[in-house]
């Protein structure tokens, strides 16, 4: 019977190593698992990260480990590549760092024994990811166990999978489940003993046989309905030798089946579901990507306390755990491997094998509905071998796994007529438009035209969302980094994305800050803080309760801007969030009416004098906060960012004329302004922002940023510096220019 030994504790760990070590390290720094060597300069920007080979070591006696024939050593995330190596002895590499992965140690083991993983993230062309815009963590960040086995057990090696697969098609009321195993070194008296369990721990079947696979029928079967009923069978196999168990395997699995339809959505269980939900990544503040159980499971709580119905798990495989956690909870899934931002020829083979792991090892996950074929993969353009690609991924996708659908995440500026759209079931679209160019209002429309010229591709927005850090201010505008405006983007794009029903999925850019230690913006390096939560998870910004009002059941209210306090104007906005249908606000115990909504924003006129308590009142919830007039502008509230040569606020902007605080796209729509960004876009053509030319079309997607912000991005993506004195005179030439 195999017995599974946690190989946590105590590793000898350094990046200073030259060749792997013969005796166990002395002086190496002694850690735990998981870990990550990157959890504070992967944090703190600059891209400076450490990107190289580090060494991981532990010394053990055979004598530790429960007696069997076989000894597998199982590393459930290294990344990006590891070489295992057991005295001396190099017994395994693996390229993908998201992915469980597993090597038979048994021939290489002696009495005493010296375990040595050196693991590296440097640059590979032929590793995924390579190019993106989050921290490459390296480290062995997952847990590390051995599992002891008997010569016959249920199969470990292919590509990291459990061993069992179960396939469950719903017909009527009845559910008619597939359950296959794979056996390694099965003899011919071994006989194999499947039972079905529902959730309470009940057989609802049972079959004896020495056949591989075995067919059951769950009559009135309990459907799996997301968040509304999460509810979840158990399968066991046994290998039974005479009275002797020699190995069992176990997998827990749902019950229901689901279309995408053009025109009415995601559909589940022959019920319209919506999929309206966020995207997540796997690391945290001071910990990088090296998690622990129990901040998946914060994670998880926050995802559902918002009212969210799917997540997109970017942009590779995430922990088992939190999978096990999706299905508990109810959340649909969309499950993608890292072949992201920049396609390259070279890793056509790590797409196969990462794609291979991310099927075999989450097949049995009923919250799981698609495959994620890639990731903005044409910003650089597609080409032919981009799309072999693809359809090499899609046809293995629907070979290994014929009940779910393939889709991908197309960049906004790849043209409705390139070909890679075609190729998967169905697509959804990275937009931007009021953050990063455009203006909100663009969004709705653009899924419209899509929806009209493709009426029968189904299509979602896999990204959106706008930066916030604790910057605040009454007149938000977009690029300034504020909670305000944040909150104001998420209200449009909720109003525009969940009342179109042919969109069969939505997913918020993120709902986490994470880190991304190529980003110098926002007054904070080494993040993106498009999160609806902060990176600590101890603040949920106000946009977190728009979606709130929108998705949960849970009655509440909430008043946005508590951390904007020390207010200038006479009379102040203050805005509201209740998903019940009346609000009422009170000030200083004075009540400023009642307003009810049909799309749960509230907004009050608020009169600012001295110390206003503010209380909102709807039906049995209630929510506090205080504002206070003060005569000047609070500097704490506005962004100042760090090394900053040139503010907004500190450019002459006279009335009447251009400044750098216009818009590329308004200045470009001027015969003297284009000609000056002629000039700016000279300077850049050749350049790269994060390994990508600086094309046109790149170009026009970013037209709704100000010169400023375009030109401060620049340099924290580009190899470009500007002077203060340089920005001061473009600004002089752009204030010379009539609007």
């Amino acid at each position: 019977m195999r017995q599974i030994i946690n190989f946590n504790r105590k590793w000898a760990f350094t990046k200073m190593a030259d060749a792997i070590p013969e005796t166990m390290p002395a002086k190496w720094d002694i850690v735990n698992l998981p870990h990550s060597w990157n959890a504070i300069d992967g944090q703190d920007g600059d891209n400076d990260f450490y990107r190289g080979t580090c060494y991981y070591a532990k010394q053990f006696m055979k004598a530790s480990l429960p007696e069997a024939d076989r000894y597998y050593l199982e590393i459930k995330g290294a990344n990006s590549s590891a070489d295992v190596y057991v005295n001396g002895k190099n017994l395994a590499h693996h390229d993908g760092g998201y992915s469980t992965w597993r090597v038979d140690i048994t021939d290489a083991l002696d009495l005493n024994n010296l375990l040595v993983i050196a693991v590296d993230n440097a640059a590979n062309e032929t590793v995924y990811p390579q190019m993106a815009d989050f921290t490459f963590y390296g480290g062995i960040y997952r847990d590390v166990n051995i599992i002891a086995v008997s010569e016959s057990h249920f199969d470990l090696d292919y590509y990291g999978g459990p061993g069992i697969a179960v396939t469950p098609v719903i017909e009527g009321t009845t559910a008619k489940v597939g359950v296959e195993v794979y056996v390694t070194n099965k003899k011919d008296d071994q006989v194999l003993v499947y039972r079905i369990k529902d959730a309470e721990g009940n057989v609802v079947g049972s079959i004896s046989s020495e056949d591989t696979a075995a067919l059951f029928e769950i009559e009135n079967v309990h459907l799996w309905h997301g968040r509304k009923d999460p509810y979840l069978y158990t399968a066991e196999v046994a290998l039974v030798e005479g009275e002797t168990v020699v190995d069992a395997v176990s997998t827990r699995f749902g019950c229901r089946s689901f279309e995408i339809d053009p025109e009415n959505g995601f559909i589940l269980n022959g019920e319209e579901y919506p999929l309206r939900g966020v995207s997540r990544h796997q690391d945290r503040w001071g910990f990088g990507n090296a998690l622990l159980p129990e901040h998946h499971e914060e994670d998880i709580e926050l995802i559902c306390e918002m009212g969210a119905t799917t997540i997109r798990l970017a942009h590779y495989q995430h922990d088992q755990y939190f999978y096990d956690l999706c299905d508990e909870k109810g959340l649909v899934i969309w499950a993608e491997i890292p072949y992201i931002s920049k396609h390259m020829p070279t890793g056509r083979e790590n797409t196969i094998s990462q794609m291979k792991e991310l099927v075999t090892q989450n097949y049995n996950h009923p919250s799981i509905v698609v495959w994620g074929l890639s990731n903005e993969i044409s910003i650089a353009g597609s080409d032919e071998d981009l799309l072999e690609n693809h359809k090499i991924l899609n046809d293995l996708c629907h070979e290994m796994d014929p009940t779910r659908l393939t889709t991908i995440a197309a960049v906004s500026m790849c043209p409705l007529t390139d070909p890679y759209l075609q190729i998967p079931d169905v697509v959804s679209y990275n937009h931007y438009f009021g953050w990063y160019g455009g203006d909100t209002s663009m969004n709705g429309p653009w899924f419209d035209n899509f929806h009209a010229t493709y009426p029968n591709i189904p299509i979602g927005c896999s990204e959106y969302g706008c930066e916030a850090l604790n910057w605040h201010s009454s007149e938000p505008f977009q690029g300034d980094y504020t909670e305000e405006y944040q909150a104001y983007y998420h209200e449009e794009l909720i109003k525009q994305l969940f009342t179109r029903k042919y969109m069969w999925a939505t997913h918020v850019w993120n709902m986490f800050d994470f880190g991304a230690d190529a980003r110098n913006e926002g007054g904070e390096n080494g993040q993106n803080h498009k999160g609806l939560v902060t990176f600590d998870r101890k603040y949920k910004k106000d946009s977190f309760y728009a979606y709130k009002a929108w998705l949960s059941d849970d009655p509440f209210v909430h008043i946005c801007g508590k951390r904007y306090v020390d207010r200038v104007e006479d009379t102040t906005k203050v805005t509201v969030y209740s998903n019940q249908p009346e609000v009422e606000l009170f000030a200083n115990g004075v009540s400023l009416g009642k307003q009810t909504s049909d799309v749960h924003f509230f907004y009050f006129d608020v009169p600012n004098a001295g110390e206003m308590e503010l209380k909102a009142v709807a039906g049995e919830c209630t929510d506090e906060s205080l504002i206070r007039k003060v005569e000047v502008f609070n500097e704490d509230y506005r962004l100042k960012e760090e090394g900053a040569i040139l503010n907004w606020f500190d450019i002459d902007a006279p009335e009447g004329y251009f400044s750098l605080n216009d818009k590329m796209s308004d200045i470009i729509m001027n015969p003297a302004g284009q000609a000056l960004f002629g000039q700016l876009m000279g300077g850049m053509a050749g350049k790269k922002a994060m390994g990508f030319e600086i094309n046109e079309s790149m170009m026009a997607m970013m037209g709704g940023f100000t010169m400023l912000r375009l030109i401060t991005l620049a340099g924290g993506m580009m190899d470009m510096k500007f002077t203060k004195e340089q920005l001061l005179g473009l600004n002089a030439q752009l204030n010379q220019i009539k609007k």
